[in-house]
């Protein structure tokens, strides 16, 4: 089990003009799975999952607990049953007859992991997750985490912010950056409205 990290954010601008408030996390093997497998294996019903780049968002919700996670030549694959995804997380060696180069090796892996939370145009939090990046700097997942703003059952808009939704965000600043008092930052705007 990784150490708390310092938690200090880098402010980011998307190019959306979006502002994130960006915490490294520790990019090593152990500590991405050790995340990953609790954010599936405890709060899969809770989150929303898959890549968001320019163009294209993947909002997936599970409709079941992982029926399997494991490790397996750098890739941690997490199934649904039939459907499933891999993220290359560790050491991705190859087969003996097709071995990685050390560059597609370095290419695959999660070089960084963060979490981050999303500004709005008033430049408070209005979004809270998780986003893991290969050796391209591409993005290889994101993992959006309860919304106080969102219905999780329907997705719509809340008339009032829930903020028991914040609980995995606090869980997570306690877990990898020793916090635990829940930030007042993180409970200051008043609606939802995107950047």
């Amino acid at each position: 089990m990784s150490q708390p990290v310092e938690f200090t954010p880098t402010r980011v601008v998307e190019p959306d003009g979006a502002v994130l408030d960006v915490f490294s996390l520790p990019a090593d093997a152990a500590s991405l799975e050790e995340l990953l497998r609790d954010l599936f294996e405890n709060h899969w019903c809770d989150i929303v999952f898959g890549p968001i780049i320019q163009g294209a968002a993947w909002e997936i919700h599970a409709d079941r607990a992982p029926t399997r996670i494991g490790l397996l030549d750098g890739y941690l694959t997490v199934a649904f049953g039939l459907t499933h995804f891999h993220v290359c997380i560790g050491e991705n060696k190859g087969s003996r007859a097709r071995p990685t180069s050390p560059e597609l090796a370095k290419l695959r892996r999660t070089s960084r992991a963060e979490l981050y939370r999303r500004r709005n145009v008033s430049c408070v939090p209005v979004s809270w997750g998780l986003q893991l990046f290969n050796g391209a700097g591409e993005q290889q997942i994101s993992v959006l985490l309860p919304n106080p703003f969102l219905d999780p059952a329907t997705d719509k808009v809340l008339k009032e912010p829930d903020w028991s939704r914040l609980a995995l965000w606090d869980k997570l600043r306690a877990r990898w950056f020793g916090l635990h008092e829940p930030d007042p930052g993180d409970r200051a705007a008043s609606r939802f409205e995107h950047a």
